[in-house]
Parts: C-alpha cells; sequence; structure tokens
C-alpha cells in the first residue's frame, strides 16, 4: 500500500483494517468476561435460593439485572486487551513500522481506536448512568421476593428449613429432595403452642394448587403442650400433615434510599436539592465516580499503544501486568476517593477528579513519550530493569547437583 493511498480519499481503508482487527477480540473478551462473572454469580444464587420456591425463574430474573452491573466492570478490561492484542498483533508484523515509514503518524494509527473509546465512553454513561440504578433496585426487589417466597417443598440432606417459625431438617433426602429419613420438624400447632416432631421416614408431595405440601411421616413421635400446659407424646406410625407454601412479601421500600439507585440525573437534582435523601458529599462523589469510569475509556488506547509496542516476542507478561496493575490503581483510587468524600474528609470534587487526572496524565505522557521511539518508555524501561534483575537473581541461584549415575 502506497503512501498516497494511505493519505488521499481511501484513508478510510486503514480506518477499516484496524477496526476490524478490534472489532472480534473486544466482542470475545466482553462476552466471556460477563459470562464468566455471571456463571460464579449464577452458582452462588443457586446456593443461597436451593430452599425457595421457583427458585430457577428468581435466579433467571437475578441474572439479566445483573447484567448492567458487570458489563460496567467488564468493558474497561475487555476494551483495553482486546486493544492490546491488536497493538501486539501489528507489532510482531512490522506493520506499525511498515505505516509509520508512509508517513502516518502514531497519532493517526491510534485514531479508530480513540473513536472506539469515545463511543464506549458515551455507551458507558448510558449504563452507569440509567441501566445500572434500575438494574440494581430491580435486582434487590427480586432477591427480597426470592428470599419471602416461602419453602419450594424439596429439602436437600442435613439443610435446614425455617419458614415462617415453622423449622424442617432431615438427616438425607433422595435427588429430587421429597423422601427424607429422621426427620425433625418444629412448628406451632392450631392452638399456637409449640409442638416437635420426628420421624424415621418422610414422603413430601406438593398439592396441585400449590399452595400447601402435604407430609406422610412414618414410625415417629409428637411432641406438644395440651390446653393445661401437660406434655403429649403421641407415637405413631403414619402421620399425614400439611404445610402452606407463603407467597412473597411486597417490596419494602420504594427506589431511590441509596445513591446507587439514582440516574445521574437523579442524583445532579438530588445534590442541588434543600433537603437531599442522602448527603450532598455522598450523591456528589457518586455522581463524579460515575462520570470518571466513563470519560476514562478514550485514554486506554494512549495506555495500550506504549505497552503494546513494549511487548516483544515471548514476552507478554510485563504489559499486560503493568496494565493491570495501573487499571486496579485507577479503580481503587477512585474507590478510596469516594469512601473519602462519602466521610467528609475531603470535597467530593477534587476526590475523584485529582486521581482522574493523574491517570489521564500517565497516559498521555506515555503515548507522547513513544511517539519518537515507539516501545521505549518510562514503563517499559522499568519493566527490562525488573526483568534483568530477576534474571541476574536467577543466574545467581546455586544450579542443584546432578545425581551421579550408579
Amino acid at each position: 500500500m502506497s503512501a498516497k493511498d494511505m493519505t488521499a480519499g481511501p484513508l478510510r481503508l486503514l480506518d477499516r483494517y484496524l477496526l476490524r482487527l478490534l472489532f472480534w477480540p473486544l466482542v470475545g473478551c466482553l462476552g466471556v468476561t460477563v459470562v464468566a462473572l455471571l456463571l460464579e454469580r449464577v452458582l452462588r444464587l443457586l446456593d443461597v435460593l436451593s430452599q425457595s420456591s421457583a427458585r430457577f425463574g428468581y435466579v433467571t430474573q437475578l441474572a439479566a439485572n445483573l447484567v448492567p452491573h458487570y458489563l460496567g466492570l467488564a468493558l474497561p478490561v475487555a476494551f483495553f486487551v482486546a486493544l492490546f492484542i491488536v497493538i501486539v498483533k501489528l507489532s510482531d508484523g512490522s506493520e506499525i513500522d511498515a505505516l509509520l515509514a508512509t508517513g502516518q503518524s502514531l497519532e493517526r494509527i491510534a485514531a479508530p481506536f480513540l473513536i472506539v473509546g469515545v463511543l464506549l465512553s458515551v455507551f458507558s454513561v448510558g449504563v452507569f448512568g440509567y441501566m445500572q440504578p434500575y438494574s440494581r433496585y430491580t435486582y434487590r426487589a427480586v432477591m427480597h421476593a426470592a428470599i419471602n417466597a416461602g419453602w419450594n417443598g424439596r429439602l436437600a440432606g442435613g439443610a435446614f428449613i425455617d419458614d415462617k417459625g415453622s423449622l424442617l431438617t432431615a438427616d438425607s433426602a433422595d435427588m429430587a429432595g421429597q423422601r427424607l429419613t429422621r426427620v425433625f420438624i418444629r412448628r406451632l400447632d392450631a392452638h399456637g403452642q409449640e409442638e416437635i416432631i420426628t420421624a424415621a421416614s418422610a414422603d413430601l408431595k406438593m398439592d396441585p394448587g400449590g399452595k400447601t405440601i402435604t407430609m406422610d411421616l412414618k414410625n415417629g413421635r409428637r411432641i406438644g403442650h395440651d390446653a393445661d400446659g401437660s406434655y403429649r407424646n403421641l407415637a405413631f406410625s403414619s402421620l399425614t400433615t400439611q404445610t402452606p407454601l407463603a407467597a412473597a412479601a411486597a417490596l419494602l421500600r420504594d427506589r431511590g434510599s441509596d445513591e446507587r439507585e439514582l440516574t445521574m440525573g437523579e442524583l445532579a437534582r438530588q445534590a442541588k436539592s434543600s433537603n437531599p435523601v442522602v448527603p450532598k458529599a455522598t450523591l456528589l462523589s457518586e455522581l463524579y465516580g460515575r462520570w470518571a469510569r466513563a470519560v476514562f475509556l478514550p485514554f486506554l488506547p494512549l495506555l495500550a499503544f506504549p505497552l503494546g509496542l513494549a511487548s516483544k516476542r515471548g514476552n507478554r507478561a510485563p504489559g499486560l501486568v503493568m496494565a493491570g496493575l495501573l487499571l486496579l490503581a485507577f479503580q481503587h483510587s477512585l474507590l478510596l476517593g469516594q469512601g473519602l468524600a462519602k466521610a467528609g474528609k475531603i470535597a467530593p470534587f477534587p476526590a475523584i477528579w485529582v486521581p482522574f487526572s493523574l491517570f489521564a496524565a500517565l497516559a498521555v505522557w506515555l503515548f507522547v513519550g513513544s511517539r519518537t521511539r515507539p516501545g521505549d518508555t518510562p514503563v517499559s524501561r522499568l519493566v527490562r530493569r525488573i526483568n534483568n534483575l530477576v534474571a541476574r537473581v536467577i543466574r545467581a541461584l546455586p544450579l542443584p547437583k546432578k545425581r551421579q549415575a550408579a
């Protein structure tokens, strides 16, 4: 491809080529990260709701409402990893050198990635500002309904069911959770008196209406209080009893008592209000934190280019580790700033925007420093020094003696 082709109208060809290289790594990294986070959370939800009625329906709703949360967490990481993959690929194929030789500047090569960063930043404002607040509240509403949905008529061996004051447990159960052995029940009888029932085995069956569970108990005892206060002890070979399944309770509060449930527009309005729902510093720190996380995305290409170009064949780890540390430090600096602002230790504006400015300036400085000698930045030199130091330490260690042949 000639320099004329690169500088005339078909400049868009270079953009399309670079964006095509970025598309699938970005989609793959984002999809894998979000799915992995969701699967881990779904397993925990299944464990928490294992005894709740209609638990699979609740888990599906909960997982759907977790997508915006994990999308916001995964987007900067996936974007940077995709950038790193593309830049390393271009560097390994000497395509960066060829483009620079044709008169293209590093800024021109990075321009399509910067545009993608701006578009993702706008998308992140929608995710952080509007999708996450509503999905967070909906998640809590569904979780509240699931926890209060009552018992589902199945019991795992060794588990305890505490449903509306009734306690049920069994030493073991079949795979369906409806045939139990060594059963213990503590509940209130029709007169409001506590009674204890033990049985060698029990069969559970949900009634057709789905509102009660019939328990067929075998070979046990029933201990309770009579009307005069004396104990009664009844041995039985067969006892059939029913337990109602309670419906879910309604959500106890409206959305908005937590600043993370407010949209960015609501945060701004509440911060200007004379009687905000939460302290003003908390509102502003949350608002600034969301803006900072979204606005930082266009700076990731500036950080990825120096680190990607500094990563030579067979030595990718230092660049990725350094990038991971920088992203982690940025995230935790924002969390620290929000915590200090909420505690009243520092004003919300400097608590958020000072760390943001430092990391943005670092990204710009590294990119500008790599324009004349791509891949040669202070960070890459630091990484090389660490690698050389580790290599010298390894060489200085005594080698294990070879075992002599008998």
